[in-house]
C-alpha cells in the first residue's frame, strides 16, 4: 500500500496499482523535460492516465496498467491514438509484458521512477489538434493547480 497526499484534503489517500505506476511515469518524463498531466480528458468520453507535453510541443500518451485483467478490460485505448504524437503503456516488471501490441511504446515503471524500454513510433498530430490539446492541457493544469491552492474556491467554480 502506498499514501500520497490529497490536493483536494491534504489527507494521505491510498494510491491505486495504476495510480502508482503513473507517478513514477510522471517523475520519469519531468525529468526529461515533460509537463505532465494524470486523468487527463482530452475529448468527452476518453481518459488517459497520463498525458505528456514534450520541450518541443510534443505530446505523449501513456496507459498505465498493473494487471493482465486491466489491460484486457481496456476496450478504448486505440481510441488515444488520435491525440498524441507517441502512444506507450506503462506496466511494473512482473507484468507479462507480451501481451502488449508490439506497434506501441513499452515503459516499465515503479512508483518511484520509469525506463522507457520501447520507444514508440511517431504520429505526428495535425497542427490545429495539436493546438486544441496544448490548451485544454494549459487550462487543466491550472485549473488542477488552483483546487490544490484553493479547494473550496475551485469547487464553488467547478463543481
Amino acid at each position: 500500500m502506498t499514501i500520497a497526499l490529497d490536493p483536494k484534503t491534504g489527507r494521505g489517500a491510498e494510491m491505486q496499482p495504476g495510480q502508482i505506476l503513473a507517478r513514477g511515469v510522471c517523475r520519469h518524463l519531468a525529468s526529461h523535460g515533460f509537463s505532465v498531466i494524470e486523468e487527463f480528458v482530452p475529448e468527452r468520453g476518453l481518459r488517459v492516465d497520463v498525458m505528456a507535453l514534450g520541450p518541443k510541443g510534443e505530446i505523449w500518451i501513456v496507459e498505465c496498467k498493473s494487471s493482465r485483467a486491466d489491460f484486457q478490460s481496456d476496450q478504448k485505448w486505440e481510441g488515444y491514438l488520435e491525440w498524441c504524437d507517441r502512444y506507450f503503456w506503462a506496466v511494473d516488471l512482473a507484468f507479462p509484458s507480451e501481451l502488449l501490441p508490439a506497434e506501441s511504446g513499452l515503459i516499465i515503471a515503479d512508483g518511484y521512477d520509469a525506463e522507457i524500454v520501447r520507444m514508440s513510433p511517431e504520429d505526428k498530430l495535425a497542427p490545429a489538434r495539436r493546438n486544441k490539446l496544448i490548451r485544454k492541457f494549459a487550462v487543466h493544469a491550472a485549473r488542477r493547480l488552483h483546487a490544490y491552492r484553493d479547494p473550496d474556491a475551485a469547487l464553488a467554480a467547478w463543481g
